[in-house]
């Protein structure tokens, strides 16, 4: 959808009777507006000018408004060209082990990769672990830029043992997906996966790849999918941009769920990645 300039939804009266600050008055109207569709996805809005006259407060309050919005990823600011709508993020959450090719089909996204570099590679140390591999063994190395309607959203670097799939070198996985190459040349198929999610800022190649701004936060994945006997099939490594992409968690409280996060963690067959101390817990000594 192509960005509108200064778009103008009806103005709405700020209440200063209210006991809710002005700029969290603005920012909620200006949430409503998105959410009923009064501001579309790229919409410019008007300048904090124009902004702080039509509701009658100071430009201090309209920034402020306006950067917790950019901060939650409602809005995205635009050095000399100005603020606009944000598209929506892309969800993810408790799921069925799928492909990033599926997730987008789900989503009605047309799933498109640009091939950054593929062929075999020397597993490093970090892969070697992930993989259960000794370190030098040889992987299939694929790193791709992912793309959901041709809009830059992560980059991902895949590793497969060689042993196990020989042949990928040669494959197109432009617009196919690597699970399903996979399966289909190889019978491998993954039953299960361990992914851990950490925050990091973009590198400044990864800001070019991901046309994001200097400066700005990624969303970064490490998984290890593994085969139905439990041997590790694939390492990957990706970055996405966190203003397009959020994790989105239904928790139940109980001993069941307890007990699914300790065996989780105890399984032989998906290991940690990292060893990280978990929130309001010790580790024992």
């Amino acid at each position: 959808m192509s960005a509108t300039a200064g778009h103008k939804p009806p103005a709405a009266a700020l209440d200063r009777e209210l006991p809710v600050p002005l700029y969290f008055q603005l920012k909620s109207l200006l949430l409503r507006q998105i959410e009923t569709g009064e501001l579309r996805p790229n919409d410019r809005l008007e300048t904090e000018d124009h902004l702080a006259r039509r509701h009658g407060v100071s430009k201090a309050t309209v920034r402020q408004a306006l950067a917790e919005m950019a901060q939650t990823g409602y809005l995205r600011r635009e050095q000399g060209r100005g603020t606009f709508v944000a598209e929506p993020r892309v969800q993810q959450g408790p799921r069925e082990l799928t492909s990033f090719s599926e997730d987008m089909r789900g989503r009605g996204v047309r799933a498109r990769s640009k091939v950054l570099s593929q062929g075999v590679a020397v597993a490093d140390r970090a892969v070697a672990e992930r993989l259960g591999l000794a370190t030098g063994a040889r992987v299939f190395r694929l790193e791709r830029l992912r793309m959901a309607d041709d809009e830059p959203l992560a980059i991902q670097i895949a590793f497969i043992p060689l042993d196990m799939a020989p042949g990928l070198a040669g494959e197109d996985f432009e617009d196919g997906s690597l699970y399903e190459v996979l399966e289909r040349k190889c019978g491998l198929v993954a039953a299960s996966a361990h992914e851990t999610h950490f925050a990091a800022l973009l590198k400044r190649t990864e800001v070019r790849q991901l046309h994001a701004s200097p400066g700005s936060p990624g969303l970064c994945a490490e998984r290890v999918a593994y085969l139905p006997g439990g041997r590790p099939l694939e390492y990957t490594r990706s970055v996405m941009r966190a203003d397009r992409w959020q994790i989105t968690l239904d928790l139940v409280r109980g001993s069941g769920a307890a007990l699914h996060l300790r065996r989780s963690e105890e399984s032989p067959a998906a290991p940690p990645l990292a060893p990280r101390a978990r929130p309001g817990r010790r580790r024992r000594r």
